[in-house]
């Protein structure tokens, strides 16, 4: 059922438009590819080749430049009309020996996965007493004196949610605990890690990097092990840990966005974009994340590409680079288009793993809203309701949506997907073929009729650039 929201948008926009913006040849090519795409395995060949041939794909690596030839290949041998590469730098960094060791009252070896930027330690580590935090805001509020010289542990454990949103209220302990804990005198950081399971494995991820700014050796323990130093912690006696880190930041590497086009027939300069990241993190395979989105968006792509009509406006997919380790890819792309911004009709980024999308939510213009709701119309018989006003179109369109590019968000279940997200557990056997070809059938929709609607959806108003900066700010 539509939102109050949605249907008063619709009765406001009286006329043929609200009735039905599309032609029934729109409509029934935009069925035969949702059809199509239930009956193939919605990419579940490309994200095995990927996740097989390549493996895990930390930007810089050796095996991100391969994963970048290997999807020019495919783009290529696809047939798509457009094939090329654009550059992105940033700088990189590659891990080493990680150990995090409980040294008294006992002694435990906990299951450790360093932060990405951690920068090393001695050789030999780092070994303090421990001060811990229930979170982030706990150490933020905490006296200097009570953080100098010892190591802290933050240890807010992750909410299991359908939508993702324990992840936003977890993850300041990873991404910026590091600097308050430096800021305030201590040697090192560890935290629980931000994820779901209860299996004895880390999650490792992004920290914010700022040469710029002081950054402690940072590590994230699993789950049961940051339970385990919870259980020392509530006894008598003073807990002492040893970190070791060996881990290098080298400051410049360039990588590149690759990307794939069906120019339009009749408006080709303006452009539906649909994408995903092509790197992941080094530890697992980087099936979900984010060879599921890669596959899930060439293979919504490759549907199109096959009918036997073209698109009116141009469908371009774009893999990103470096998104795992501060969305450089997105940053290049989005600079490098802010004076075009209004040529986007809309984006729409695959990186929520290979869970079913249950919903649409849109950031457009008011006057667009119809043409959202007659499409989704066509996504609801895979299971597809209509969900909220908002949405910035995924990590790697952040940066285009404060520009005021029109955006959709097409969101999974991700109710299992941080028990895998950024482990050695992120591995083919994550995926379902069936759920993957439901995605690509709800993006080959989304893209085939975004590029037939009969407006443009907003890029480029002021308005859809102060709403997407807004709620980057409340995040």
């Amino acid at each position: 059922m539509r939102t109050t929201l949605w249907l008063a948008a619709g009765l406001f926009l009286a006329g043929p438009l609200a009735a039905e913006p599309y032609s029934e040849e729109d409509l029934a090519i935009a069925r035969e590819l949702r059809e199509s795409a239930l009956a193939g395995d919605g990419g579940y060949e490309i994200v095995a080749e990927l996740t097989t041939d390549i493996g895990p794909r930390l930007a810089g690596s050796e095996a991100d430049a391969r994963a970048v030839e290997w999807a020019v290949a495919l783009f290529e041998e696809m047939g798509f009309d457009r094939v090329w590469t654009e550059p992105a730098t940033f700088p990189t960094w590659h891990r080493g020996l990680e150990r995090t060791e409980v040294v008294s009252p006992a002694h435990h070896e906990l299951v450790t996965l360093a932060l990405g930027f951690s920068p090393a330690t001695p050789k030999g580590g780092i070994e303090a007493e421990v001060v811990m935090f229930d979170d982030l805001a706990a150490l933020e509020a905490a006296d200097p004196a009570e953080v100098a010289d010892r190591i802290v542990f933050i240890r807010n454990r992750m909410e299991r949610t359908r939508t993702g949103a324990g992840y936003g209220r977890a993850v300041g302990a990873r991404s910026v605990g590091s600097r308050v804990a430096a800021e305030k005198g201590a040697l090192a950081l560890v935290i629980r890690s931000i994820g779901t399971s209860n299996n004895r494995f880390a999650h490792t991820g992004m920290q914010r990097f700022d040469s710029d700014v002081r950054m402690l050796p940072a590590v994230a323990i699993s789950n049961p092990d940051a339970d385990l130093l919870e259980r020392l912690m509530a006894g008598d006696e003073p807990v002492r840990i040893q970190v070791e880190v060996d881990a290098e930041t080298v400051e410049a590497y360039t990588s590149q966005n690759v990307f794939a086009e069906i120019t339009g027939s009749e408006m080709p300069e303006e452009i539906v974009a649909i994408g995903a990241h092509l790197d992941s993190w080094d530890v697992g395979t980087g099936a979900i994340d984010d060879g599921a989105g890669v596959a899930i968006v060439t293979e919504a792509a490759r549907l199109i590409k096959a009918l036997d009509r073209r698109p009116d406006r141009s469908i371009r997919i774009i893999l990103f680079a470096a998104e795992e380790i501060g969305l450089w890819g997105g940053r290049a792309w989005a600079n490098a288009r802010e004076d075009e911004i209004e040529r986007y009709q809309l984006v729409a980024e695959s990186d929520f793993g290979a869970g079913r999308i249950y919903a649409i939510s849109a950031r457009v213009k008011d006057e667009a809203w119809p043409v959202i709701a007659a499409i989704q119309d066509e996504l609801a018989p895979l299971g597809i309701e209509i969900g909220d006003r908002g949405g910035n179109g995924g990590p790697d369109f952040y940066p285009a949506a404060a520009l005021g590019v029109a955006a959709v968000d097409l969101r999974q279940d991700g109710t299992e997907y941080f028990d895998y997200h950024h482990t050695v557990n992120d591995t083919l056997d994550k995926i379902e073929p069936d759920a993957l070809a439901q995605n690509a059938a709800a993006y080959a929709v989304l893209a085939w009729l975004g590029a037939q609607a009969p407006m443009d959806f907003g890029s480029g108003e002021t308005i859809l650039a102060e709403e997407a900066q807004r709620e980057a700010s409340a995040d």
